[in-house]
């Protein structure tokens, strides 16, 4: 395996740009943000970086005065944001595989770069390759980036749900050892 994930972006991965839009005072778009974004961690003791490309806070999103971009700048997310949602961009290490876990959240997982093995607790198992989509409905899971050489990208999109029941018993987050890579978080 390669050297561990030590910033953003992962070796071998391109720098990946966010832009963010606003109006001017004439009321046409402009762009108000051009970086890497304003929080990266790195994860599971160096096998991964996050990426917070953005946060909010509600839904609807409040955008008058600024509201959504002061809390997306201000504010580290958790896994994800009560009543709100979160953009992470996450490169993975060569070789790299998430412990298993569990958001209470809707998932949109996105392969940007590399080839992924999303395998459910169920034992079930897919691979993903750029381009493809998963839609995780709050299932246990484990993400694996399948090229022993070169780190991986994925776009994850985690939107709240409501309390949710599986046969009649209602299911819990559940993040193992990745708890800590989200314990210090504001929100």
């Amino acid at each position: 395996m390669a050297a561990p994930v030590t910033k953003f972006p992962a070796e071998g991965l391109r720098h990946a740009r966010r832009f963010i839009t606003s109006h001017n005072k004439e009321g046409k778009g402009v762009f108000v943000v051009d970086d890497d974004g304003d929080h990266h961690r790195i994860m599971v003791d160096g096998l991964a970086v996050a990426n917070i490309i953005y946060s909010t806070s509600g839904n609807p999103v409040d955008m008058n005065d600024d509201k959504d971009l002061i809390y997306a700048r201000d504010n580290e997310p958790s896994i994800h944001v009560a009543n709100g949602s979160v953009a992470r961009l996450i490169d993975f290490g060569p070789g790299v595989e998430s412990p298993i876990h569990r958001a209470l959240s809707i998932d949109y997982g996105i392969v940007v770069e590399g080839k992924f093995q999303l395998t459910l607790d169920s034992g079930e198992k897919k691979v993903m390759l750029p381009g493809d989509m998963s839609v995780n409905r709050g299932c246990m899971h484990m993400w694996k980036n399948l090229d022993e050489e070169k780190a991986g990208r994925m776009l994850f999109v985690l939107l709240d749900v409501t309390p949710t029941k599986v046969n009649g018993e209602e299911i819990s987050e559940y993040l193992g050892i990745l708890e800590k890579d989200y314990a210090d978080a504001k929100h």
